[in-house]
């Protein structure tokens, strides 16, 4: 029976990274998923484009991304878009990659490789790192979904019925018409 070699976050962060992959770390082993294609990089760039937008206006934080995030001694998660709370930013190393913090809001765009049991597992340690809502978005159905800590189920949500996301704790003000973004 072969023997997984497990990851630390430090032996994670020495890794060079090869053109057209990514790695996140998950409970100690290297995940290496493919490069984005060209509707889940626009979904991210149109995400991020708003929050910066609205963050421009109202700077209670900092939105990146692709930014590897530590969210356990063992785990190394790369959120499409994150947002955190400027308070939370003070005295963190923005240089070091990863960075040593979760981010409140944590947004990714599911692609046709993503399985489900992993799409569970990574919206199950963001949750569990102390994000406070993970979004998931579907650009083939046109589809979001809402995870917050204490709720078994997400909220979902259409654009084709018009609705918005909104973070009222998180992002004051802000209102984001799924329309716009699933396209």
């Amino acid at each position: 029976m072969a023997t997984k070699t497990l990851l630390t976050v430090e032996q994670y962060a020495a890794l060079d990274e090869p053109a057209g992959v990514r790695y996140e770390l998950s409970e100690g082993e290297l995940i290496v998923t493919p490069s984005a294609n060209y509707f889940h990089n626009k979904t991210r760039d149109r995400l991020n484009a708003r929050l910066q937008a609205f963050l421009d206006v109202h700077p209670s934080g900092e939105v990146v991304s692709e930014m590897d995030m530590t969210l356990a001694t063992d785990v190394v998660r790369r959120p499409d878009v994150a947002f955190i709370r400027k308070d939370r930013l003070e005295g963190v190393d923005l240089e070091r990659v990863p960075l040593l913090i979760a981010p409140d809001l944590a947004i990714e765009i599911v692609s046709k490789n993503d399985r489900a049991d992993d799409l569970n597992l990574k919206v199950s340690q963001y949750l569990q790192a102390g994000v406070r809502a993970v979004w998931l978005f579907y650009p083939s159905t046109r589809l979001a979904y809402r995870y917050v800590p204490g709720k078994r189920d997400p909220e979902v949500r259409s654009a084709k019925a018009g609705d918005r996301f909104e973070e009222p704790e998180l992002l004051s003000g802000f209102s984001l018409l799924l329309s716009e973004i699933l396209k």
